[in-house]
């Protein structure tokens, strides 16, 4: 991973505490330090410059949207990204699901004794970084240390508010039958990415995992007024778990043609050699939506035309209200049950 440019040396001396301690934890100056030189020197803005226990800001007219997540990925650095920059682009993707504008976030640290204070700027640096792309501040947050061996190196809460500036109601009580279903680019990546590294397998190129923030395709459809009926993000248990919340939710069965839903090569070639099912692994870049028909020529239009999104395809329909399915048709012209993983497949993807 690259460190961000704007200041790759940890502010903490190194030589003095190369390792997070105790004290770090303990309310008195070593807390102090590392909350003023790493977390406020990395997270700097008008609104978390106050250093007050409670962040005041004004937002715009519209609806709200608010959404937290927590992250606990091992290992922390993987291809394509971090701990840190993925829980950035997670909760503003959970946002951007509502149609929402990402503002601001929260973030909480729990770091056990003994992480590497490198380690912790590398996170913190890769942060701010994405958070500078996305267009958000991190405007409140919590650390806590907890001892050796009673955490696994850093899991990190962030909590996202967002405005809703439009008169859209997504959500999926809203799919209906006839609805075309798109997703936003290849599927898979992110869970591959993660295995290879934590099982140590090689293939010909590296997997580099699809996190990335997704708000501005989405906001691009809704500015050209295109009708959106739902949009989820397909994180833990991949596209098939989130096809069956929501044919579950709406009440509706979902045709999805095997063909022309979009995975790599070696991301199909790596989940063949594992026994995985690339449409149940995570993603932290890609969203299913379902949209009219009339509109789907559009919407795809308007997503191909940003980098996240220019893989963007129309894989199927909603067929009709009915006990709650998802089906998929093979090359060969045969269907089959879509089902949800019935386990844990990749530990600690996100």
């Amino acid at each position: 991973m690259k460190t961000p440019d704007f200041n790759a040396v940890c502010p903490i001396p190194i030589s003095q505490y190369p390792h997070v301690l105790m004290a770090h934890g303990g309310g008195g100056k070593l807390m102090h330090r590392l909350l003023e030189d790493v977390f406020g020197k990395a997270f700097s803005n008008q609104i978390l410059d106050t250093r007050h226990d409670s962040a005041q800001f004004t937002v715009p007219p519209g609806r709200l949207a608010m959404t937290t997540d927590s992250y606990v990925v091992r290992p922390i650095f993987f291809p394509g990204g971090d701990i840190g920059s993925m829980a950035i682009h997670g909760t503003v993707n959970d946002l951007a699901m509502s149609g929402a504008r990402p503002l601001y976030l929260s973030c909480g640290f729990i770091i056990e004794e003994g992480l590497p204070m490198e380690t912790l700027w590398r996170v913190v640096c890769s942060m701010s970084d994405a958070a500078k792309k996305c267009g958000v501040q991190i405007v409140t947050g919590d650390t806590k240390v907890v001892d050796k061996g009673k955490g696994d190196g850093l899991f990190i809460n962030t909590t996202g508010i967002g405005v809703i500036e439009h008169g859209q109601k997504i959500a999926p009580q809203n799919v209906q039958p006839g609805d075309a279903v798109l997703v936003s680019g290849d599927l898979g990546r992110h869970g591959m990415a993660i295995m290879a590294v934590r099982e140590g397998l090689q293939f010909e190129s590296t997997i580099e995992s699809d996190s990335a923030p997704v708000q501005e395709p989405v906001l691009a459809l809704l500015k050209n007024e295109v009708e959106i009926h739902c949009l989820r993000d397909l994180t833990r248990g991949g596209l098939a778990s989130a096809l069956n919340e929501i044919a579950e939710a709406a009440g509706v069965k979902i045709a999805i043609e095997q063909n022309v839903v979009p995975v790599r090569e070696d991301v199909h070639a790596a989940c063949e050699m594992l026994g995985l099912d690339p449409l149940q692994v995570a993603n932290e870049g890609r969203f299913v939506a379902f949209i009219p028909a009339k509109d789907s020529g559009r919407a795809l239009q308007i997503l191909r035309h940003h980098e996240v999104s220019a893989a963007a395809a129309l894989i199927g329909k909603v067929a009709e209200k009915a006990a709650p399915l998802v089906t998929i048709r093979s090359v060969l012209g045969v269907s089959r049950i879509l089902d949800m993983p019935s386990g844990e497949q990749l530990p600690r993807i996100c």
